[in-house]
């Protein structure tokens, strides 16, 4: 019973569809045109010469864009009026004064010196106590400099304690290098042989 009843509304609505499509299909439709009012009292344009004017063709076609007023006409972001005259003026003054002031200042101070990569990491006396030594590191390099003795040709140590001052020969700066202690090698420390 349940299918008949679906069968029966399905041809019902077959039905319903055909005579909607009818009666939209069934005769010409009116054809609808614009009113175009009164053409009989329009004017025609003057135009002296319809032929094309190629010389002003040519010329259009060369003429270049040439930037007035430095605007660029592709960018929405409207340029800052250009500076007044007292703008500029003060401009220049700020600037006369910045290099009077830049040439009135005293030159900055001489980086400090250093014995980079050299390393000071200890110091020591000879057994008759008169004499201090030194102990620089240069990597694997060791050495042992007295006090008042020139090191590499470049530096005098001038005094040994828990900092090293030196001078530089080339331009007489004085400088210091902290005393570094180092860790002792693994296995050194706390073995005795047993």
């Amino acid at each position: 019973m349940k299918q008949k009843r679906q069968v029966a509304i399905l041809v019902a609505l077959v039905v319903v569809a055909a005579g909607i499509w009818w009666w939209y299909f069934r005769g010409e439709k009116p054809v609808v045109t614009a009113d175009m009012g009164n053409t009989q009292n329009y004017p025609p344009i003057k135009v002296e010469d319809p032929k094309p004017r190629i010389d002003e063709i040519g010329k259009a076609r060369k003429t270049e864009y040439k930037n007035v007023g430095g605007r660029n006409i592709f960018s929405a972001i409207i340029p800052p009026p250009p500076p007044s005259k007292a703008q500029v003026e003060k401009a220049k003054e700020d600037a006369e004064a910045a290099a009077k002031a830049a040439a009135a200042a005293p030159p900055p101070p001489p980086p400090p010196v250093t014995l980079a990569p050299i390393k000071y990491f200890g110091n020591g006396t000879v057994p008759n106590g008169t004499v201090k030594l030194a102990f620089l590191t240069n990597g694997e390099d060791v050495f042992i400099v007295r006090e008042g003795e020139v090191f590499q040709n470049r530096f005098r140590i001038l005094k040994i304690g828990n900092t090293l001052e030196f001078e530089q020969l080339s331009d007489g700066r004085l400088g210091t290098a902290p005393l570094e202690e180092q860790a002792a090698p693994a296995g050194a420390a706390g073995t005795t042989p047993g």
